[in-house]
């Protein structure tokens, strides 16, 4: 099937409508897209209908659109995407891009330059902040990157937390320090068969290190930039301040702090926008299918290495 001319007012097709899929609905029609919701649940269905939106039951019924999202459950990427491809138009799928390396790989080939991934973190503007400031050298060279990521229980029954969480960490890596390093020690917290935290390390200098959870009772959401001459620290990415504590090892007195303000700007709809721009002939978005590729593979190195399955 060949692409759809553009038109003024952009069509979409969103295959998947649950709790991701209706927050992506939502943005996509304030930013003036029509969009066409396939999800074979009822329910799912009556809450994209209710946003003034056309359903069907199946992506196979999809009408012709100029574009497509993919926020299914992360288990049916591989076989949804495979679907939609031959349509070829461009197409966003959310994280994790899959649960299965072979099948990352397949989806590269077949993708082309018309595939890319929802690492929604990569379009945050206090992450964007901290990559600046490692790249400017201000904080002088950067020793490595430390994440905290935890809630309690998780809404998703598809994969595990890990799965659900340690993407982001391993995006803001690429975001922050340009890469990821490479894994080299991780252990999980595991009950009953079930995945429900991971702590990884990753590189040398500049090293990456990363908690994932969904045993903590407060939500924590905590980057911390670590440089010779300071550390950088977004410590709630919804407040809009980065902390900047200025001094090196063994520098006298108190240090000095200086607090820096980036936008609340939503990174979804950051991220919609960068690739409803790319449809319409812009720069494609920062999360190709390549990086998608990359970060399964470090994801599934560090499962390996934890000892998950």
């Amino acid at each position: 099937m060949s692409a759809v001319p553009l038109s003024p007012s952009l069509s979409f097709g969103l295959a998947g409508c649950g709790r991701w899929g209706l927050l992506v609905l939502r943005d996509l029609r304030a930013l003036g897209v029509s969009v066409v919701v396939a999800d074979p649940s009822a329910q799912a269905r009556a809450a994209a209908e209710a946003l003034g939106v056309s359903t069907v039951d199946r992506i196979e019924a999809l009408p012709p659109v100029e574009a497509l999202v993919v926020a299914t459950p992360a288990v049916t990427h591989t076989e949804v995407v495979e679907a939609l491809l031959p349509r070829g138009v461009p197409m966003l799928v959310e994280k994790p891009f899959t649960t299965d390396v072979g099948e990352a790989e397949r989806l590269v080939a077949a993708g082309g330059d018309r595939l890319f991934v929802g690492h929604v973190w990569r379009y945050h503007p206090g992450v964007e902040m901290l990559g600046a400031m490692a790249r400017s050298g201000e904080i002088g060279p950067i020793a490595g990157l430390k994440s905290t990521r935890a809630n309690w229980t998780s809404p998703r029954t598809d994969v595990d937390s890990v799965w659900n969480l340690a993407p982001h960490d391993l995006t803001l890596a690429i975001e922050i320090l340009g890469h990821i390093p490479t894994p080299r020690a991780a252990i999980a917290e595991v009950h009953d068969g079930h995945a429900v935290g991971l702590s990884a390390l990753l590189g040398d200098t500049p090293w990456l290190s990363f908690d994932v959870s969904n045993r903590y009772r407060d939500k924590r959401r905590e980057v911390r930039l670590h440089g010779r001459d300071g550390v950088a620290v977004m410590r709630d990415p919804d407040a809009g301040q980065i902390e900047l504590t200025r001094g090196g090892i063994g520098a006298p007195g108190t240090p000095a702090v200086e607090l820096r303000d980036y936008s609340r700007e939503s990174a979804l709809r950051r991220q919609l926008m960068a690739f409803i721009g790319a449809v319409r002939g812009g720069p494609p978005p920062k999360s190709n299918a390549a990086e998608g590729l990359a970060v399964i593979r470090a994801l599934v190195r560090l499962r390996d290495l934890a000892g998950l399955a």
